[in-house]
């Protein structure tokens, strides 16, 4: 296994005693009721609202209308339940004294209905009996009737007479859409929401939301209306829930976007993600052969590639078991998802070839045993049943498959699921049939849910490598562990590389986050540093203004440009040697004895890497942004090793311990050379016979760190003395590719 494929954990910097929560929800009826309508195990559950009280508890205190407005950033995995956490965090709101929630809910009609119906069943807001918790409206719009409704709701919840199971909340559903928000952003300005504490939830936050012209010096409609939004409610939390939050971390920290805190969620125990698919279960991972996929601008095809009927005949097989067992609330669908291109005009010729595949098996299965044709048809299905039975639980006997198949392909519906149709994407009715074939592409991305969705068949490309838009087409993760042996992914390529690459990169950026959570500081302060295949780039460029910097240190040292910078820099890294110097006891190294004063160096070997990460690398503090974002890599990758490997031990040089070296430097403090060079230099014959060079003064497989003394000069003045410079040499075993960002604001 290579070291990109393990996960890592950044050493924290610091550890908090006292807790980062603000203030202590109260867990009431309605969070237990959202809990209880959701039908979760007992522990299940209490881990929903557990997570939900640490959430709220970083918000605003609804008691205090001082508080300051703060963003939040929550993470999941793609298709984890993320909704159901900002359902139970509502709840919780409800319960201690919130008036407002509003949810930003999809950039289309089918997305904001779709969350919007969510709501109305897990909050039970259409439940008549009795009184009311939530006062329900979507895409509301500055009218008299909307102004008077909500208006009647605030009063309510605020008029002290009034019990508290008898106020509603009031809950807005809006389209993440510019005009939509414009709407509400002209009615919120009208109302009186001074004494209303407001929780705004932004899902999927990462799309839409950020601003994607921030590198024109302009503003983007959907982002400036979100600002506005936030600027016409005084004392709210904004709540930032995705499963990629690569350009949420990565924006400008002083962005009114940039999230303050992170919370990490948990899934349940039968969620499958991206390390079950791509490292435990392999065999449930096909590659579509580079010869059978269609580009967006290839020409329709007539005769479907052999992978695509693979990957049917399997799903047919897994619908037939199915529906032998028996629908039921456990098992109420079975879904194929083919996701060809982005282009509409594929979707369309994948449809009806399917349609075509589907009407010739409707008339050889219905041929007399003994025809030829529907012997080879029959073996084709026995390969496909061969294939499940390695991997399924409860297969039914080929037989049972065979003589149910006619029932089983009549009752599977074929859907084109994209905005082509002039009544817009379509929104599927799961109940009306027990099994679905789902053609589309971006509409079936981000969001989208899939009930029951066992086969993937995804022949299009991984386009422009943005790890965060590729796990968005991870439709295939979610809560599958019962029927997991029923499913099968079909990728090109590329993207099966990437969905690989992004698997490692996601669990090492879910535990750096982990452990910030728990040190209680600004998530302002985290530095931006990922485990990253040199492939792939986190997200898209167009809303990050701090360049990205990317490397791997593998055989080669770690340098500094930059050694003479603001005197603060220099005398806080002094003491940090010294700190560490004072506590060693070194040893003349090794060497020629016909060596000179400046190629001779003190050396301690066998030192904990740990305590030197800690107790010098860490601290270092450094003048260039491009330094600062090396070492954050640097730091990365031996944290890597040091989880790997906590004894790793390490070697530190000081270097010409009996003479002061010298160096020039720029007027930026720039150096020209760090090094010594080898000695002698000529005949080349015996160069380096007496002195190597400082950049051979290492371990042969361990980490060497080297502390160089330094008086500088910038045109033949001496402008500063004793500079420490540190240079860090990393073996090739612990090689890792990363991205780094430094913000300055």
């Amino acid at each position: 296994m290579t070291t990109e494929e393990k996960p890592t954990v950044i050493i924290p910097l610091s550890i908090a005693d006292e807790s980062s929560s603000q203030w202590q929800p109260i867990v009431g009826t309605e969070t237990k009721d959202v809990i209880e309508r959701s039908q979760l195990p007992k522990e299940a559950g209490e881990a929903i609202v557990d997570s939900a009280v640490s959430i709220l508890s970083r918000c605003i205190n609804p008691m205090n209308q001082q508080s300051d407005p703060n963003t939040g950033l929550v993470v999941g995995y793609v298709q984890s339940g993320k909704t159901l956490s900002f359902t139970t965090v509502m709840a919780l709101a409800q319960d201690n004294g919130f008036g407002l929630a509003i949810v930003i809910a999809g950039i289309s009609k089918a997305l904001l209905d779709q969350s919007t119906n969510r709501l109305r069943k897990d909050l039970d807001i259409d439940n008549i009996e009795g009184f009311s918790c939530w006062s329900i409206f979507t895409n509301p719009t500055n009218t008299d009737s909307f102004r008077r409704a909500i208006q009647t709701d605030f009063e309510e919840r605020c008029d002290p007479e009034v019990p508290a199971v008898e106020s509603p909340m009031v809950l807005i559903t809006v389209m993440k859409n510019h005009q939509h928000l414009a709407n509400l952003v002209d009615l919120l300005r009208v109302l009186d929401l001074d004494d209303i504490p407001t929780l705004i939830i932004d899902d999927e936050a990462d799309q839409a939301s950020l601003n994607i012209q921030v590198n024109r010096n302009e503003v983007s409609s959907t982002y400036a209306r979100i600002r506005e939004l936030r600027q016409a409610i005084p004392n709210h939390t904004f709540l930032q829930y995705t499963a990629t939050p690569q350009a949420p971390l990565l924006i400008n920290i002083i962005d009114s976007l940039s999230p303050e805190f992170v919370e990490i969620l948990e899934p349940g125990e039968h969620y499958v993600g991206g390390h079950k698919f791509f490292h435990d279960e392999s065999s449930l991972v096909e590659t579509i052969p580079q010869d059978e996929v269609i580009n967006d601008h290839g020409d329709p095809f007539f005769e479907p590639p052999q992978s695509l009927l693979r990957a049917l005949r399997i799903f047919v097989v897994g619908v037939t078991a199915g529906l032998i067992q028996g629908r039921s609330k456990t098992n109420p669908n079975r879904s194929m998802l083919v996701h060809p291109s982005r282009t509409t005009a594929l979707h369309e010729n994948f449809r009806q070839s399917l349609e075509w595949i589907f009407e010739d098996w409707r008339g050889l299965v219905k041929l007399p045993e003994g025809d030829s044709d529907r012997t080879d048809f029959i073996d084709d299905f026995q390969e496909a049943y061969d294939n499940l039975h390695k991997t399924a639980q409860n297969l039914p006997s080929f037989d049972e498959i065979i003589s149910y198949l006619p029932r089983a392909i009549r009752k599977i519906r074929i859907e084109e699921v994209n905005s082509r149709q002039e009544s817009g994407t379509p929104i599927i009715s799961w109940s009306a049939s027990y099994g679905w074939i789902l053609v589309g592409g971006q509409a079936m991305d981000r969001g989208f849910t899939v009930e029951g969705l066992t086969v993937t068949y995804m022949s299009r490309g991984p386009g422009m490598m943005n790890v965060d838009t590729i796990q968005q087409r991870g439709r295939f993760f979610g809560y599958k562990r019962p029927y997991l042996g029923y499913c099968r992914v079909f990728l090109e390529p590329g993207v099966e590389m990437a969905f690989r690459e992004y698997v490692t990169h996601e669990e090492e950026m879910r535990l750096q986050l982990q452990n910030w959570r728990s040190t209680n500081r600004p998530l302002s302060e985290w530095k931006r540093a990922f485990i990253l295949s040199p492939k792939l780039r986190l997200c898209r460029r167009n809303v990050i203004q701090s360049s990205i910097t990317r490397g791997n240190y593998a055989n080669r040292w770690f340098i500094p440009t930059i050694v003479l910078g603001a005197g603060y820099v220099v005398e806080t890294n002094r003491e940090l040697v010294e700190g560490i110097l004072k506590d060693l006891t070194f040893e003349t190294d090794q060497g020629n004895p016909n060596r000179e004063p400046a190629q001779t160096h003190k050396v301690k070997q066998d030192l904990s890497l740990v305590e030197i990460v800690e107790k010098l690398l860490i601290p270092l503090v450094f003048s260039s942004v491009r330094d600062t974002s090396e070492m954050t890599g640097v730091l990365l990758q031996l944290s890597h090793a040091l989880e790997n490997n906590e004894d790793e031990q390490c070697a530190v040089y000081l270097m010409s311990h009996n003479f002061q070296r010298v160096r020039s430097v720029d007027s930026n403090g720039k150096i020209s050379n760090l090094f010594q060079g080898e000695f002698p230099v000529d005949p080349i014959e015996i160069r380096g016979t007496i002195y190597p060079g400082d950049r051979k003064i290492h371990k042969p497989d361990e980490v060497t760190i080297q502390i160089h003394s330094l008086d500088l000069i910038q045109d033949k003045v001496k402008i500063a003395k004793n500079v420490p410079v540190i240079a860090i040499w990393i073996p090739k075993r612990m090689e890792m590719s990363w991205a780094t960002q430094v913000q300055s604001v």
